[in-house]
């Protein structure tokens, strides 16, 4: 048993102890924090603390003799590799939002006795799932415990880096317009309060941003609203004193972040405050009193947020050009330097790339952790180098790449997969199909208000033609200089909730994949704005929507495999590059400018 192995076997002896004191019989650990993030500050990444495995999204389950991680098919291979020797065991779940952790407890579990999970960061929705689930065999759910914390005694504590202001130009909607259409939403329905969690909400209603989270530009804290003021529940200093001052004529004054709760519980009996389910913890809602009125319904914020104006628009196609053309002097110099023999590994993709985004107007920081997978690594879809473990590019084959920028007018998210030295046949094939998968959906138009898992299996068929899938989800929402991943539409197998219906405005990624275990990994991915369109029917069955694609680099056309691709989908192709050659060609000299041309030039079918 190595060290790293052993030292996760103690932190889970602890957490036993921990159990056994508590009186209870299981604990549930989950990627989570007080505000239901996808991706968490180092206090709350208890389920990595005590497993060992990095995935963004997993459940640990920990009982009196047994412990067990819940992790989908992204992770599956990162999973048990980060898990060997741990003594915990790898549970297979069919998708990311799946809870079989709950079946697998209402059998390991006995009738009267107890699971405990931290009321803190346990979502409402879950919360309920787990009662139901649960309850049917008399297992009590216990809420009022954090054992990660009696167990992890040099836990990390609260973020302290300063938040700052998203400024104009680039915030083209004032943070009182927000906080009127907020309340304008919260009248309609009777609202006199509003709880407001998530970081990504916060900020933009805030035209704040802040470095809490890896990657993310957010920071930890709550929003209490009501009808004409509001309260900013964030740790002491972290607000610069002008930018409090500029809150406090907004009518925000600031509070302590311990102190939510208690603004909660100080509620007036004729209040009538408004939660959405999915987006606040258990722990806050039951600091509601009962006398409350409470109307559970998805953040108007949400809403708002994930349609982006004309004017944002504007700013995001140009953050687009400026990541495009990072991406065109990365390349050259990437294939420049591999024809003269150098060598190059994974590490050297993600630093050299960053690098070239770094010299890009307007560029923040990266969207998330590059993902550069040579063969076998590009099939693990989450796969992330790092200096104990990663991959030389040498010999012939695939190199995917997945990667992305934050800059003040928007964020980005790109995937590509290149050739190096000679491609086979059966790799140009699933590069092919993936394509097709890509192009069948950017170019699909689509009533207005449809849900968007509705638009999943466009992206597949060209797959499922040929017996074949991929385990994760075809796209995602995505932020406007926030979160990479950003709801409530998603492009997937699960319907999650009625507000995931398509409107113009949100920007979504067009992803689909293919993946051979152990051998190569194909993802080529764009991001994609709804807008309106007219059809020869002007309308009359209603409004329809199209993708625009707002993604500007190249897709590699020496991995075609041109037989499998038909004439309309050349010529798609052909005119996306003659677009990103007109956007690009004025952001690039030299090398670059010659690549770019080399990587635009037209198709023809065989």
């Amino acid at each position: 048993m190595d060290t790293r192995t052993s030292e996760i076997r103690l932190r889970i002896e602890r957490l036993r102890d921990a159990l056994t004191a508590a009186g209870a019989h299981a604990v549930l650990v989950p990627s989570a924090d007080p505000h239901l993030s996808e991706y968490l500050p180092e206090r709350w990444q208890g389920r990595q603390w005590l497993s060992g495995f990095t995935g963004s999204v997993g459940s640990l389950v920990v009982t009196r003799d047994r412990a067990a991680l819940f992790a989908d098919s992204r992770y599956w291979a990162q999973a048990e590799a980060q898990l060997a020797g741990s003594g915990i065991v790898l549970e297979k779940m069919t998708s990311g939002a799946s809870t079989q952790y709950i079946d697998w407890l209402a059998q390991e579990l006995q009738t009267g006795q107890t699971l405990a999970v931290d009321g803190q960061v346990l979502g409402l929705a879950l919360a309920n799932a787990l009662r139901a689930g649960l309850g049917r065999k008399g297992i009590t759910l216990r809420t009022d415990v954090d054992l990660v914390q009696s167990a992890w005694d040099d836990r990390p504590g609260l973020p302290t880096e300063p938040v700052y202001e998203h400024l104009p130009p680039q915030a083209v909607v004032a943070r009182a317009d927000k906080l009127a259409r907020v309340r304008a939403a919260m009248a309609s329905i009777g609202a006199t309060h509003h709880l407001v969690s998530t970081v990504d909400d916060v900020a933009w209603l805030l035209n704040l941003r802040g470095s809490d989270v890896q990657c993310n530009p957010v920071f930890i804290a709550h929003l209490l609203l009501d009808a004409l003021a509001g309260r900013l529940f964030i740790a002491e200093g972290k607000v610069p004193a002008d930018v409090a001052a500029r809150l406090a004529a907004d009518g925000i004054q600031l509070a302590r972040y311990d102190q939510a709760a208690q603004a909660l519980a100080a509620l007036p009996a004729d209040a009538t405050l408004l939660i959405d389910p999915r987006r606040v913890t258990l722990g806050l809602r039951e600091a509601v009193p009962a006398g409350v009125k409470v109307v559970e319904q998805i953040n108007p914020s949400t809403l708002l947020k994930s349609r982006k104006t004309p004017a944002e628009a504007v700013f995001i196609r140009e953050a687009m050009a400026e990541d495009g053309a990072a991406m065109c002097e990365f390349y050259a110099e990437f294939e420049a330097s591999l024809a003269r023999g150098e060598r190059w590994s994974e590490l050297d993709v993600d630093r050299r790339l960053s690098a070239q985004r770094r010299k890009r107007k307007g560029f923040v920081g990266l969207s998330f952790s590059t993902i550069a997978g040579w063969m076998a690594n590009g099939a693990l879809p989450h796969y992330h180098a790092t200096p104990e473990s990663f991959a030389q590019i040498e010999g012939d084959g695939l190199l995917l790449i997945d990667s992305g920028g934050q800059y003040l007018g928007g964020t980005t998210d790109i995937t590509r997969v290149w050739p190096v030295g000679t491609v086979n046949a059966a790799q140009k094939r699933d590069y092919t199909l993936v394509l097709k998968g890509t192009l069948a959906l950017s170019r699909t138009r689509f009533p207005r208000g449809t849900l968007s898992p509705m638009l999943d299996a466009i992206a597949r068929a060209p797959l499922w033609e040929h017996g074949l899938d991929y385990g994760h989800g075809t796209g995602h929402g995505v932020g406007y200089f926030l979160n990479v991943h950003e709801g409530p539409q998603s492009i997937s197998k699960a319907i999650a909730e009625p507000a995931m219906a398509m409107e113009p405005g949100m920007i979504t990624s067009i992803e689909p994949g293919l993946y051979r275990p152990g051998l190569w990994g194909v993802r080529i991915e764009n991001l994609v704005m709804n807008v309106a369109v007219d059809t020869p029917e002007h309308n009359a069955f209603g409004e329809m929507l199209a993708f625009e694609t707002l993604t500007l680099c190249p897709i590699d056309t020496r991995c075609i495999d041109l037989a499998l691709m038909r004439e309309d989908e050349i010529a798609w192709l052909n005119e996306y590059h003659a677009t990103v050659r007109e956007r690009l060609q004025p952001r690039v000299s030299g090398a670059a400018l010659a690549w770019l041309l080399e990587r635009t030039e037209p198709l023809y079918a065989a």
